[in-house]
C-alpha cells in the first residue's frame, strides 16, 4: 500500500512543479472556503474523535490539541489565506553571476519533493501541512495519530476535492488511513519516494524516527523553554510576559517551563510572581534557593520542592519551574544543560547582557523582552508551519514555505565546452 502511495506522490510532485502560483493559491482559497462551508461535517467527525479520546483517558494536553471548533476552523482557514498571500518561493533566483568564460550561473529555489509527516493529536496540522506543501510545490504523505482518524478522514476528503477543483493532482496530499503502528516503520523505509520525514510528537516518536528512518529526518517541537529575569529587568512588565508565556496556552511546545531569576531581585520578584500566577491555577517547582525566598504558607500549595527531573521536564500544563541564579553566567549554564534548543529568552534592561544572551544561547528562537509563545509560523509571518525544527540542518525554528525548499544550480551557456 505505502509503496504505491509513494509512487503516486512522486508523480504528483513532478506535476506540482508545473503549477504556477495562481493555481496553487486558488487551491488554498478553495480549501479555506470548503472548511467553512462544510464546518458541520468536520466538527461531527471531530466529535467522534473526542468521544473516543475521553473514553481512552487521553492526556489533557493531547485532548486540547485534538479539539476543533468553529473558532479554530476559522483560524485554520485564515492561515490558509495568509499562506496564499505570501510570495511563492519556487523559482526564486539568487547568487546570479556571469563567470569569466561567459557562463551565466544562479541558484534557483525548488521544492524538496515528497514530505512524509507523522503526527499525533493535531488535526489542524493536516491542513497546515497541506497549505504549505502545496504552495511550496511539495507532495505530502500524512500519517496522523489514531486519535484523529475521523477528523483527518473528513479533512483529507475536502483537501483532495479542492486540489482537483483547482486543477492539481489529488495525490499531492495522501493520508495513511490505517492506525497500524507497523506502517510508521514501513513509511520510514520509503527512501525511493520520500525526501524528508517530519515527525510531530513526543520524544519517543522522534527517537523512533531517527533510529529507524532511511530518509533524512527533521526533528523538533519538543520545548523545555526558559525565561531569565535579569537584575535590570522591568519587574512589572516581566510579570506580564511570564504570565503570557505560561498561561496563554500551556499545552503547546513554546509554552514556558522554567523561570530563572537573578538573586539580586529574587526576594522581591519571586513572591510577586507566585501571587500573580497562582490565581490562574499555576503550581510551581522551586529549587532550594527559590523555595527559601517564598512564604512558608505557600509550600506544598501551590509551591512544591523541585524534584531531580523537574528542570528536564516539558510540562505541557500549568506547572512552572523556579530557580535563583547568581549571574548571567549561571543562567546561561542552566539553559545549556536543560534546554531543548526550542525557545529561550531574557528579560533585561541591560543591552550588553541581551547581546551576550543572544550570542550564547543556541536555540532555534531566542527572545529579548518577549514571550516564548511567539515561536509559531503564523506569528513569525510564515502563514503557518509544518513543524518547529530544533536541529541545525537544514532549517531551524518554524518550517514555512522557504524551509520546505532547497535549491539547484542553473548554468546557462552558448554551447560552452570545458577546455
Amino acid at each position: 500500500m505505502l509503496i504505491e502511495m509513494g509512487r503516486r506522490a512522486k508523480l504528483a510532485a513532478r506535476q506540482l512543479v508545473r503549477a504556477d502560483s495562481g493555481q496553487k493559491n486558488r487551491a488554498l482559497h478553495l480549501l479555506a472556503d470548503a472548511l467553512l462551508a462544510r464546518c458541520a461535517d468536520v466538527l461531527a467527525a471531530n466529535a467522534d474523535d473526542l468521544a473516543q479520546a475521553r473514553t481512552a483517558n487521553l492526556a489533557p494536553h493531547l485532548l486540547d490539541r485534538l479539539v476543533l471548533n468553529e473558532q479554530r476552523l476559522r483560524g485554520i482557514a485564515d492561515d490558509l489565506r495568509r499562506v496564499a498571500q505570501l510570495p511563492d518561493p519556487v523559482g526564486e533566483a539568487w547568487d546570479v553571476q556571469t563567470l569569466p568564460n561567459g557562463l551565466r550561473l544562479r541558484k534557483q529555489r525548488v521544492p524538496l519533493g515528497v514530505l512524509g509527516v507523522i503526527y499525533e493529536a493535531r488535526p489542524n496540522v493536516t491542513v497546515d501541512i497541506t497549505g504549505l506543501a502545496v504552495k511550496s510545490g511539495n507532495a505530502a504523505i500524512l500519517r496522523g495519530g489514531s486519535e484523529t482518524l475521523h477528523s483527518n478522514r473528513a479533512l483529507i476528503a475536502l483537501i483532495r476535492e479542492t486540489l482537483v477543483e483547482a486543477g492539481l493532482p489529488a495525490d499531492a496530499v495522501q493520508f495513511v488511513d490505517d492506525t497500524d503502528r507497523a506502517l510508521v516503520l514501513e513509511l520510514l523505509q520509503l527512501a525511493d519516494y520520500i525526501d524528508l520525514i517530519i515527525p510531530r510528537g513526543g520524544n519517543s516518536l522522534h527517537e523512533f524516527c531517527r533510529a529507524h528512518s532511511r530518509i533524512p529526518v527533521m526533528t523538533g517541537g519538543i520545548g523545555i523553554c526558559h525565561l531569565f529575569v535579569d537584575a535590570s529587568a522591568d519587574l512589572e512588565k516581566s510579570l506580564a510576559v511570564i504570565h503570557n508565556a505560561k498561561t496563554q496556552r500551556p499545552t503547546v511546545c513554546n509554552a514556558l517551563d522554567t523561570v530563572l531569576v537573578h538573586r539580586a531581585i529574587a526576594a522581591n520578584f519571586l513572591p510577586r510572581l507566585v501571587a500573580h500566577l497562582a490565581p490562574n491555577g499555576v503550581t510551581f517547582r522551586a529549587e532550594p534557593r527559590a523555595l527559601a525566598l517564598l512564604p512558608s504558607s505557600l509550600i506544598n500549595n501551590p509551591v512544591f520542592p523541585a524534584g531531580p527531573a523537574d528542570f528536564d521536564t516539558e510540562w505541557l500544563s500549568l506547572v512552572l519551574g523556579l530557580k535563583v541564579v547568581g549571574s548571567l553566567d549561571e543562567a546561561l549554564a542552566h539553559i545549556a544543560a536543560h534546554s531543548t534548543a526550542h525557545s529561550d529568552g531574557i528579560l533585561t534592561g541591560d543591552e550588553a547582557n541581551a547581546r551576550r544572551f543572544v550570542a550564547e544561547v543556541d536555540s532555534a528562537a531566542v527572545y529579548v523582552n518577549a514571550s516564548t509563545r511567539f515561536t509559531d509560523g503564523g506569528q513569525f509571518g510564515l502563514g503557518a508551519e509544518v513543524a518547529i525544527s530544533t536541529q541545525r540542518l537544514h532549517a531551524r525554528g518554524p518550517l514555512g514555505l522557504r524551509e520546505l525548499t532547497t535549491y539547484k544550480w542553473v548554468c546557462e551557456g552558448d554551447y560552452h565546452v570545458r577546455l
